[in-house]
């Protein structure tokens, strides 16, 4: 009995020892977002109350293996004690499949591509303001990108952040900033 108990923990261990040699050798899959290379801020649309501006990041598989991005979205850190003159949601789909609900379909992303990730940020005046008038006083908006990465090993939530400031925002808006 207690040598097939043996053989039992020693197959599972040989296993365990051979699959991680297979992963090392393989290679995982890696993305990075590079935020610092996003594109220029643009106008997608823009009304009285509110405007719609979007910028692109790329999501690149530098590992050896097929990433999944299961999941993403775009979180605005607005906070009303900063700025209450502006409602800011975000959302992310993947360039080229526009989505009209907030939902991300998950993409592949083949080792050594890139895949291009479309944030899209809604701007709406509060306070009874029109748009020009609450943008005329914009601060600077922080966007978590946040990611939810799968390959080999099990999935993995990932973070980075962009920054939309308010001098971009007033320029593609049409809009000159109040010195306050």
């Amino acid at each position: 009995m207690i040598t097939i108990v043996s053989v039992v923990v020693g197959a599972v261990i040989l296993l365990a020892v051979i699959t991680k040699i297979f992963f090392m050798i393989e290679g995982e899959p890696r993305v990075v977002v590079h935020g610092e290379k996003r594109t220029t801020l643009e106008l997608d649309e823009i009304t009285e109350t509110e405007a719609v501006l979007s910028t692109k990041l790329a999501f690149e598989n530098v590992g050896k293996q097929l990433a999944t991005i299961v999941d993403c979205i775009a979180r605005p850190q607005l906070p009303y004690e900063q700025y209450d003159g502006i409602e800011v949601r975000g959302k992310a789909e993947v360039e080229g499949i526009p989505r009209e609900d907030d939902y991300f379909e998950a993409h592949l992303i083949e080792r050594f591509k890139t895949l291009n990730i479309v944030i899209r940020i809604r701007l709406k005046a509060r306070k009874n303001m029109d748009l020009r008038t609450a943008l005329s006083h914009m601060v600077d908006v922080p966007v978590d990108i946040i990611y939810t990465e799968l390959g080999r090993s099990p999935w993995k939530v990932s973070k980075t952040r962009i920054v939309l400031t308010a001098e971009e925002i007033a320029k593609v808006a049409g809009v000159e900033l109040v010195e306050e």
